[in-house]
């Protein structure tokens, strides 16, 4: 059984793979993307390319600091909008309790209007 090796493809035109993906993205490509551009399966660029992948890797994800900075944005933008969710809940909590009150009162006065009615004797009809 013969394999049919294709030769790996220099620095060179690794790098100029990835300036052109880069020009058609305008961001730095995946290593999928770049290996998919070579002609090459994802582990076999992985293996051959460790020092691309890892500057790959770097570009794709921001610095330690921004990241931090972009979790705290979140979690500041986070905690606003449930502080917001949190009042508007309890003005909804409140109104439904004033809503349950009233419709307490009315039935309680329902009820001894109902009563006091029962209490009317009922004349006999005429015929």
């Amino acid at each position: 059984m013969t394999t049919h090796r294709r030769p790996l493809p220099a620095q060179a035109d690794v790098r100029a793979a990835v300036d052109s993906l880069i020009a058609e993205t305008g961001r730095p490509p995946s290593v999928l993307a770049l290996a998919t551009r070579l002609g090459l399966a994802n582990t076999t660029f992985r293996r051959n390319c460790p020092d691309i992948c890892a500057e790959l890797a770097e570009q794709a994800s921001p610095p330690a600091s921004a990241r931090a900075a972009n979790a705290f944005a979140r979690a500041t933008a986070d905690n606003a909008r449930l502080r917001r969710a949190n009042r508007d809940l309890a003005e909804q909590l409140e109104l439904a309790t004033a809503v349950i009150q009233r419709l307490s009162i009315d039935n309680h006065q329902l009820r001894e209007a109902l009563h006091q009615a029962r209490e009317v004797t009922a004349l006999p009809r005429r015929r």
